[in-house]
């Protein structure tokens, strides 16, 4: 891809882009502009801050209850009784026959 500008954007450019603005938006709108622009920028970084602090917490709170969860299942497994009972082999195809 070729960039517009090869060595980048000079002043000339910068004047330029300023006028088009100026008589896009009129004189009297740059301060209104420039003031809604900056709240907005403001509201959107607060809003990333947010984000990235609960999903630390989540992050936090993950591996914090995977661990714990980790050594109780490891304590339930120990837990488990077995049983074994005999099938009678005569009933079930009975039942089977049934169906």
């Amino acid at each position: 891809m070729i960039p517009l500008f090869i060595g980048g954007i000079g002043g000339p450019e910068i004047v330029l882009i300023f006028l088009l603005v100026i008589l896009l938006f009129g004189a009297d709108k740059l301060p209104k502009l420039a003031r809604s622009s900056g709240e907005a920028m403001g509201e959107f970084q607060k809003g990333r801050e947010e984000v990235e602090r609960e999903l630390k917490a989540a992050k936090e709170s993950t591996v914090s209850t995977t661990s714990d969860s980790d050594d109780e299942s490891v304590d339930d497994v120990e837990d488990i009784e077995t049983t074994t009972e005999s099938v009678d082999d005569v009933d079930t195809d009975k039942n089977a026959s049934l169906a």
